[in-house]
């Protein structure tokens, strides 16, 4: 049976990332602040729902010292991790991105991700086939400015995956992957923000405008296929624009 834990299920890629796993028959347990607006799928998919905040990193802990994640991957031939909740703010330069907003880019961006991959590869270690999964971006593998949080946050992903490859945990296949530019909220946000905070946002505009931002629908069901392939875990830093499938 294949078991998954996703979180930001609710809207954008996370939504359609939880539809395509439930077209595949998975079990989906779903981390988010807010519901999925549809349950879908074939008869034995199911999807489970936990409310929590994951910017709130001693929220996380408490939820993860209870027996919630035990219970659910009891009994997984195939278990899959996907670190998918995320944000782009603060944008801006330094000097213009707020403590408070700092950390809970950090808070959700990193610390989150990290403490579900520990709790992850602990609870799973009697399953021969696990897979994490880091949503990334180009963000952490380029420059971009008034990005500098949100550049630095995937980079921290990219990074943290490498390192858990040279682990070599028994059966664990790691990838912290770039989905490309999928038209989402988070695709608005840019658009909505200041020349001044964000001097690329010319780009994002036109890629909306020519048509040329991928559909969350289509994203992910490019990224689920990767994800159940024989070749996931090949490359670790990988972008779903450059994968074969």
């Amino acid at each position: 049976m294949l078991k998954v834990l996703l979180t930001g299920h609710s809207t954008g890629l996370g939504a359609a990332l939880a539809q395509a796993l439930l077209a595949q028959g998975a079990s989906v347990l779903a981390l988010s602040r807010s519901s999925h607006p549809q349950k879908d799928g074939p008869a034995g998919a199911t999807l489970s729902e936990v409310a929590l905040d994951l910017s709130d990193n001693a929220a996380l802990t408490q939820w993860l010292a209870g027996p919630a994640l035990t219970e659910f991957f009891r009994g997984a031939e195939r278990a899959v991790l996907i670190n998918n909740a995320g944000k782009v703010e603060p944008i801006g330069p330094p000097g213009m991105q707020e403590p408070a907003a700092i950390a809970g880019a950090v808070a959700l961006n990193v610390a989150a991700p990290l403490m579900l991959a520990d709790a992850f590869v602990k609870v799973t270690a009697g399953c021969a086939d696990r897979r994490l999964m880091h949503i990334s971006s180009g963000a952490g593998r380029s420059v971009h400015a008034g990005w500098s949080i949100y550049c630095a946050t995937k980079a921290a992903l990219d990074h943290h995956a490498r390192a858990v490859v040279a682990d070599k945990l028994p059966g664990l296949r790691v990838e912290s992957l770039a989905p490309g530019v999928v038209d989402t909220q988070m695709q608005a946000q840019i658009r909505d923000t200041t020349i001044e905070r964000f001097p690329g946002r010319e780009r994002f505009e036109a890629m909306k405008r020519d048509g040329a931002l991928a559909s969350p629908a289509q994203s992910a069901e490019l990224i689920v296929a990767h994800l159940l392939s024989d070749a996931y875990g090949e490359t670790v830093d990988s972008d779903i624009r450059q994968l074969k499938i």
